[in-house]
């Protein structure tokens, strides 16, 4: 046999294995996709988290991943209500919504959640067509940035209605996870969970206003440097109106009723003291939202940010912004009677701000953790003064020593090795000292009730002390018994 043939006869072996190979591949691939498909309908019949169908043959375990278990609620349980926010919604119970607002309640709350992520759930259960009326809980920060903003994966895929990028819900593990631990207490015979307290956090919690105190002392120091990453207003502006208003005029058969959260007053000083910029910002924010709201006959809106009877009431609070329950349950109610007292009009829209504004320039913690007012009257005109502590004389106000110079025109001198203040006006002055209440008025030994103190690195000093030294008429009064007040005069 030549050479030639030889060669012939070795190679021709080679497209046998070709087609063999290809054969192989054929099949590895239809095995991989009727594998897949068997997957996706086994996901697709035992669903954990009912976002296909609502479960028929097991009781399932509700996620507590709200992102990711509300699509299910929102497309295939029944309701006509739905409650939409933040963490601060999480503790209404549905039955007393309804009791409330007149209808059966489905909870969709998202802890930490923005107005886009508001806006997706919203979306989802509004498109069922069952939805006639909307709770919906509106926190100022919530308006401040999208989601994919702040790098969340949120799993818009559950929020669509494209059937074919389902993927990561088809093939996920935890999908698994989820229906096993159903499964599991299914056998176990455990109580089926109630709805009724799906994402409540109300019983998990401990409450009470030395918590409250402790979070507001470590809010003023670690919220100083919040303000410099602050959005400006028309960036919260286009969030409510692409993600909330855009909404509710597509939506004119469906009552909205939106509320403004109940945040210990607090809350309210800190971001005054810390963030001036957001504390503006949401004042102007409360009266634009009503303007554009006033014209919609489907929209009501209620403001219980300035009810002094609940946000100075620090037993309510477990930190600076969140409530217990029993809150809850009266905002329902007073939503539920259209109470004119928490109504926003337009007769009533300013003084809210005013009285609100007015609540974060005067509250103040007395050395028992509770908020009392505390106003200060220069010359006749409200003077405010940020991180401010009461003495414990409860007459008396500590105010950062640069505040206080400002206020009375005085002359400043700061000793670093003493830790003496030397304020001079009008041929007065007056030197204190941190943590002593001897003090030295034009050169005469004098005593105050209260010594200066340190706080977090700035001198405060009792200022109608001051003030009264340096030449000032200082007068105290606690006829009312909400404020008390501080008028100097020069």
């Amino acid at each position: 046999m030549s050479a030639i043939s030889q060669s012939e006869t070795r190679s021709a072996p080679l497209p046998s294995l070709r087609k063999r190979a290809r054969r192989m591949v054929g099949w590895f691939v239809l095995f991989a996709a009727t594998a897949a498909i068997a997957v996706a309908l086994l996901t697709v019949l035992i669903d954990p988290l009912q976002f296909y169908h609502r479960a028929g043959w097991y009781t399932p375990r509700f996620s507590t991943e709200e992102r990711y278990q509300n699509p299910g609620l929102a497309k295939n349980w029944d309701y006509d209500t739905i409650i939409i926010g933040t963490s601060m919604t999480e503790n209404f119970l549905p039955s007393q919504v309804g009791e409330q607002l007149g209808g059966k309640v489905m909870k969709l709350s998202i802890e930490g959640s923005t107005a886009d992520e508001h806006n997706k759930i919203a979306k989802v259960a509004l498109s069922t067509g069952k939805v006639k009326r909307v709770l919906w809980g509106l926190d100022y920060f919530s308006l401040k940035s999208n989601s994919a903003d702040d790098g969340y994966n949120f799993p818009d895929y559950l929020y669509d209605d494209k059937w074919w990028n389902d993927y990561p819900y088809l093939f996920n593990y935890s999908v698994y996870q989820q229906f096993f631990n159903s499964i599991k207490a299914n056998l176990q015979h455990l109580k089926p969970q109630n709805l009724e307290y799906l994402y409540n956090w109300n019983h998990a919690v401990t409450y009470g206003k030395a918590k409250v105190a402790k979070s507001y002392a470590q809010a003023n120091v670690d919220e100083v440097y919040f303000g410099l990453n602050e959005e400006t207003l028309d960036v919260v502006q286009q969030s409510f109106d692409d993600n909330i208003l855009s909404l509710v005029k597509a939506y004119p058969d469906v009552e909205f009723d939106f509320y403004y959260p109940p945040y210990s007053v607090l809350r309210q000083v800190v971001w005054y003291n810390t963030n001036p910029g957001r504390f503006g910002n949401q004042l102007e924010m409360r009266k634009w939202m009503y303007e554009q709201f006033a014209s919609l006959p489907n929209v009501k809106l209620y403001d219980f940010q300035a009810n002094s009877e609940w946000t100075y009431d620090l037993d309510l609070y477990k930190d600076l912004s969140h409530h217990k329950q029993d809150v809850n349950s009266w905002i329902a109610e007073a939503i539920g009677a259209d109470d004119a007292k928490y109504r926003v009009t337009d007769g009533n829209v300013d003084s809210l701000n005013a009285q609100l504004k007015q609540q974060a320039e005067t509250a103040v913690l007395n050395a028992d953790d509770n908020v009392v007012g505390f106003q200060v009257m220069l010359n006749g005109e409200s003077k405010v003064f940020t991180n401010r502590v009461l003495a414990d004389t409860k007459d008396e106000l500590l105010v950062p020593v640069k505040q206080a110079a400002a206020a009375l025109g005085a002359d400043l001198g700061w000793d670093q090795a003493t830790k003496t203040v030397t304020l001079s006006v009008n041929g007065r002055k007056l030197k204190m000292t941190v943590g002593s209440t001897e003090a030295q008025a034009s050169g005469s030994a004098v005593t105050s009730a209260n010594a200066p103190q340190l706080v977090g690195g700035t001198a405060l000093i009792p200022f109608g002390f001051a003030a009264g030294q340096l030449g000032f008429n200082v007068a105290v009064d606690h006829s009312n018994g909400q404020m008390t007040v501080l008028t100097v005069q020069s």
